[in-house]
């Protein structure tokens, strides 16, 4: 069996997180790769390594004497290793580092060195093979990540080490140019290195158990969720709810690999499992509810407009022509809604109205603004009776009123649009009497 662990920044942001790190990892041999991040904030007033990373190459861009930056940078990763009681010194590597700052070697060289050198203390700590992520992980000529070479590549490095430590975030094109990820880099990663040895399990350590029923800022104490399809959180992900990037899900789960998100300081929590799919029954009728304020509804109403050939093309190249994406859209025989963010809407308004006045001659276009969308997901709600009939009833209880709703063919989620004002009500109503009352 073959585990790949993942650990976030808070999780190896001192030497005692350290330590709680190194006891996990040793309590399973097979977790056999680990992909660690950069140092995060030991506390609220803190800095995260990366950012002071970038904070330093910025003085060096400028001409500035960026020497007392570097030393700070290189402080913190001395107090890990002095709390950890390692005979390893990083002068050498601080020194290259220098003199690439000054030969301007690029932001993105500067911000991986966080995870660079934290996986050279890890792998020193563990007794693991290191392994320099720019050798194994490939972007192309225009700084586009390489999935096949990578592949390749990685697979083949690996089956030459039982346990190996690849540092996070970045990786290198086939001239030696570093290049980091643009989003959710060291959970990227370790989604990679998963697929390349085909592991049974991805861990991903974090400073939460897994993913919760609802937003902590609404419902006090959500439930966690303890089994979670891909296309489940697909959509809560889509909606705001954020723990694991969505890019770091595609490569583990092409190859089937479930992905799970585990709390480094509360270990013996069993966290959240992400799975392809499941028979195992959620333990309510709803896996999740996530949403997003701060849209717009597009009314446009026409009479026949279910005869039109091309009358919705019509419209929402309105929108394309003004480089504005939608984000849901709901219809009726002779009318449909377009939902678009309102801050990128409220600049273009008046020439996206116009151009679809243009384009598809409506008889009327209504705006209605400060909306909030909600998504209700769950597998269980497609064997579940009167779904929707509960949360229309949960809504009218708080006074809620609903602007739209919309079921998909999958029956896998339910789309509610409600005023911004009444966002918190509703999800705090959806959450009480799927989870608390389970009417």
């Amino acid at each position: 069996m073959i585990k790949v662990v993942k650990f976030g920044g808070s999780s190896l942001a001192s030497a005692g997180q350290f330590s709680k790190v190194g006891d996990i990892i040793h309590s399973d041999k097979h977790r056999r790769y680990v992909v660690p991040s950069a140092p995060g904030k030991r506390n609220d007033k803190d800095t995260k390594v990366t950012d002071m990373l970038y904070d330093c190459y910025e003085t060096a861009e400028e001409e500035g004497d960026f020497k007392i930056k570097l030393k700070k940078i290189r402080d913190r990763y001395n107090a890990i290793i002095n709390g950890l009681h390692l005979k390893l010194s990083l002068e050498e590597e601080f020194n290259i580092i220098a003199a690439n700052f000054a030969a301007k070697a690029g932001k993105d060289y500067a911000a991986s060195r966080g995870e660079y050198l934290n996986g050279i203390i890890m792998a020193n700590y563990l007794g693991f093979d290191f392994i320099d992520a720019a050798q194994v992980i490939r972007f192309d000529e225009q700084g586009e990540f390489d999935a096949d070479t990578t592949n390749e590549i990685l697979k083949e490095r690996l089956k030459q080490s039982e346990y190996a430590v690849i540092p996070g975030f970045y990786g290198a094109k086939e001239d030696g140019t570093v290049v980091t990820f643009s989003r959710g880099g060291s959970d990227i990663t370790g989604s990679i290195v998963a697929k390349a040895c085909r592991a049974d399990m991805y861990e991903n350590w974090t400073d939460v158990s897994g993913f919760l029923v609802a937003d902590p800022r609404i419902i006090k104490n959500p439930k966690a969720i303890k089994v979670i399809t891909y296309r489940e959180l697909r959509e809560l992900s889509y909606m705001g709810a954020t723990v694991l990037h969505e890019d770091a899900v595609f490569p583990v789960r092409k190859a089937g690999i479930p992905i799970n998100i585990r709390n480094t300081n509360v270990p013996e929590d069993e966290g959240t499992l992400i799975v392809e799919n499941t028979c195992q029954p959620s333990l309510y009728t709803i896996t999740g509810v996530a949403g997003k304020k701060g849209f717009v509804a597009v009314n446009v109403e026409k009479d026949m407009m279910n005869t039109e050939i091309g009358f919705g093309r019509k419209v929402l190249e309105a929108f394309e022509m003004h480089g504005i994406s939608f984000e849901h859209m709901p219809s009726g025989i002779d009318t449909m809604t377009v939902f678009v963010h309102q801050e990128e809407f409220a600049g273009k308004e008046q020439q996206v109205l116009s151009s679809i006045h243009r384009l598809a001659e409506p008889d009327v276009i209504d705006l209605d603004g400060d909306l909030a969308l909600i998504a209700v997901v769950g597998r269980g709600m497609k064997s579940t009776r009167g779904t929707a009939g509960r949360i229309f009833s949960a809504l009218s209880h708080a006074n809620v009123n609903v602007k739209m709703i919309d079921q998909g063919s999958s029956e896998l989620n339910i789309i509610i649009g409600v005023a911004n004002s009444d966002f918190d009500n509703a999800i705090k109503a959806i959450y009480d009497i799927f989870v608390e009352t389970q009417l």
